[in-house]
């Protein structure tokens, strides 16, 4: 079994933490980029292979869809999270879960307090989430204040359910969203990066996008060439519609594309052959627009 490299053991158990009082941790991971390639090449060693190899065929991999073989890396963490965030994220449902239950454990009085200059009007141009700019200090004060009196009031009703013997199940049904809990999550890579890809959109609410600014941060340690061929190829990457590339044919001027400009861009000699499959696509279809 490989061993893990000294950046990624130094990770291990190390807490990040998130929001007031929430965290991620590493608990273990199976897999880095090595298992990506080796999956793809169907092998078990390292056979002659270069770094750079590697690197190429990772983003080949990244760049055509061919997901499979980053499956092959897990990721196992230890969440500490608000329950509202906790149910946005149990959508993404290609992981396993095993979460703190309030059925068999007295849940803790620990509650999500945001800060100040996160408490926001909503949106005019986003029907789900806040605007960019905060509510006056004193009205955030005024409603942080009336936040903390209710989670106060209903952990104190939790508490004397409990000492009336009530069930722990009935007990904690009047708890807030607000409150703490735990998890165990374990997801492998090509579904981790669907996760952050959504996460940490900044359209994705604040929240969330802490977490997922922790984990991509492991993440990027773990498995660094696959971390920047996501990052290249998905984070940064973009498509177009068949609307969209009508357009673009209007505007596009594949004479100036020159061998000097496709390096100073960082493209390999693949790439840059596909990119100009790409343009020549674009250019030769049918224009509905004339």
């Amino acid at each position: 079994m490989p061993t893990l490299r000294p950046e990624v053991e130094a990770l291990l158990g190390r807490e990040f933490r998130c929001l007031d009082k929430g965290f991620v941790r590493l608990i273990d991971v199976m897999g880095d980029d090595r298992a990506i390639v080796q999956a793809a090449r169907v092998s078990y060693g390292e056979g002659t292979r270069t770094p750079s190899d590697d690197r190429k065929l990772i983003r080949y991999l990244m760049r055509h869809r061919h997901t499979s073989p980053f499956e092959m890396v897990e990721f196992k963490f230890h969440i500490k999270l608000p329950i509202f965030v906790a149910r946005q994220w149990i959508r993404h449902r290609t992981a396993n879960v095993n979460e703190y239950s309030g059925r068999y454990s007295i849940l803790r009085e620990e509650f999500y307090e945001p800060a100040p200059e996160q408490i926001r009007p909503q949106s005019p141009l986003n029907k789900q989430g806040r605007a960019s700019t905060p509510l006056p200090e004193a009205q955030a004060q005024a409603i942080l204040e009336r936040l903390r009196r209710t989670q106060q009031a209903l952990y104190a009703e939790y508490q004397e359910l409990l000492a009336q013997n009530v069930a722990r199940e009935l007990a904690r049904i009047n708890l807030p969203l607000s409150l703490y809990t735990e998890w165990y999550w374990k997801i492998d890579l090509h579904n981790l990066f669907h996760f952050l890809r959504l996460r940490l959109d900044e359209h994705a609410q604040y929240e969330i996008r802490v977490y997922a600014r922790a984990i991509a941060g492991i993440v990027k340690v773990v498995v660094p060439l696959a971390w920047e061929a996501f990052e290249d190829y998905v984070l940064e990457g973009m498509s177009f519609s068949r609307q969209e590339q009508l357009v673009l044919r209007h505007l596009l001027r594949p004479e100036q594309l020159t061998e000097e400009l496709l390096q100073q861009a960082g493209l390999s000699g693949r790439e840059a052959q596909e990119f100009r499959e790409k343009l020549a696509r674009i250019c030769s279809r049918g224009n509905a627009l004339e």
